[in-house]
């Protein structure tokens, strides 16, 4: 195996470097979680299973865990399933035709993605409570494919354009709608953007806290995200229970990425060639 260029190693321990404070919290996390007392990142204790205790009973009053499990599950598929069709949509309008205001369109599209979303929280309050979606899961839903679309839709529009016109332009002057190439041949040869899109908004989606913390105050329909931020209080002092509640939310997510990570490398590439 030929050793790396030293400008390499040089970048390979820039980057390890910085990696360890990231890569000592997770280890913290995951000691913390299984065992009573830790020391720095050394365990003091002895194993400690009532930890996850949260599994099996109701704690602090907090809604059974699996409540809030479910919620986030059905947020995330949710958010991805509507962002991937609805940035495929639009992406490949703008991509393949033409209509006056396109370009106004585009630059549209990207202000709207450079603004955060904590800027527009007062706004989105005042839209939920007049739509009566307030405290709802499909209110949050709503919010967050509609600000993750901007980005959705210039990622797809990458791939469509790295698309050749002469499948498309034969199956047009063979009858076929626009309607039906678009799912039948575009979609099909952009199956790798549309992975990757919808691998990235999922974990996008799974670990939102901002929008849910802030428009759904009810037990009923709280996420993952708001169950962990309850055990922040200055009552509780379980930092055993805090950790494996973190890995428990951290589970999906992490088996997502290892799943879906070659398709995240995907939007990278800017689209596959026809």
């Amino acid at each position: 195996m030929p050793l790396l260029p030293p400008r390499w190693r040089l970048l390979l321990l820039v980057l390890l470097g910085l990696s360890i404070p990231i890569i000592a919290g997770f280890i913290w996390l995951l000691l913390t979680g299984w065992f009573d007392r830790v020391h720095g990142l050394i365990p003091a204790g002895g194993f400690a299973p009532e930890n996850w205790r949260f599994l099996w009973e109701t704690v602090g009053g907090r809604p059974p865990v699996f409540v809030a499990l479910r919620n986030s599950l059905i947020f995330a598929v949710v958010v991805a399933t509507a962002e991937v069709l609805i940035a495929s949509m639009a992406a490949y309008a703008i991509s393949r035709l033409s209509f006056p205001g396109r370009s106004l369109y585009l630059g549209l599209v990207l202000v709207l993605h450079a603004f955060p979303a904590v800027s527009l929280l007062i706004a989105i309050f005042y839209i939920l409570r007049l739509l009566g979606l307030f405290d709802t899961l499909i209110g949050v839903i709503l919010v967050k494919a509609s600000l993750e679309l901007p980005l959705g839709i210039w990622l797809m529009k990458g791939f469509f354009d790295s698309l050749s016109w002469e499948m498309e332009m034969a199956a047009l002057v063979d009858g076929m709608s626009r309607w039906t190439l678009f799912w039948k041949i575009a979609m099909p040869m952009v199956r790798p953007g549309l992975l990757a899109l919808a691998t990235f908004a999922l974990l996008s989606a799974w670990g939102e806290f901002i929008i849910p913390f802030t428009f759904i105050v009810s037990s009923r329909s709280q996420l993952m995200s708001s169950y962990l931020q309850s055990f922040l209080t200055e009552a509780f002092s379980d930092f055993g229970m805090f950790a494996a509640v973190g890995l428990f939310y951290a589970i999906p997510v992490i088996a997502l990425f290892l799943l879906g990570q070659r398709y995240l490398l995907n939007i990278y590439s800017g689209g596959v060639k026809g």
